[in-house]
């Protein structure tokens, strides 16, 4: 396969996305993906699905993505692209992640 396209799977606050892409990177920023060369479906199709509307508004002038390792759910070469979508995630059966406090905010010292 001389030009691969990756399905990259990822979270982020409280939705799942789902995007085709022809350029996947460890990030020299450590803990990031770079995704770039995105791929959305053809601009001709007859009907609209408004969930790649909204992702192709969403990147339409991101040049590459720093996505965080963590927030990845899966990343699959594909032999053609599909339609990307972004998933409301409903429920409470799923526990978020915890993540660290930010920096520069002072720890509780009891």
């Amino acid at each position: 396969m001389a030009n691969p396209i990756y399905k990259v799977i990822f979270h982020n606050q409280n939705q799942v996305y789902e995007l085709y892409a022809r350029a996947i990177y460890q990030s020299e920023m450590y803990g990031f993906i770079e995704v770039e060369e995105f791929v959305f479906g053809e601009k001709s199709q007859l009907v609209v699905d408004p969930s790649e509307e909204k992702l192709k508004t969403e990147f339409d002038s991101v040049k590459r993505s720093y996505i965080p390792m963590h927030s990845i759910v899966r990343i699959d070469e594909v032999e053609k692209e599909g339609t990307g979508k972004i998933v409301e995630v409903k429920g409470d059966k799923v526990t978020k992640f915890p993540f660290p406090s930010p920096m520069g905010q002072p720890r509780d010292t009891d």
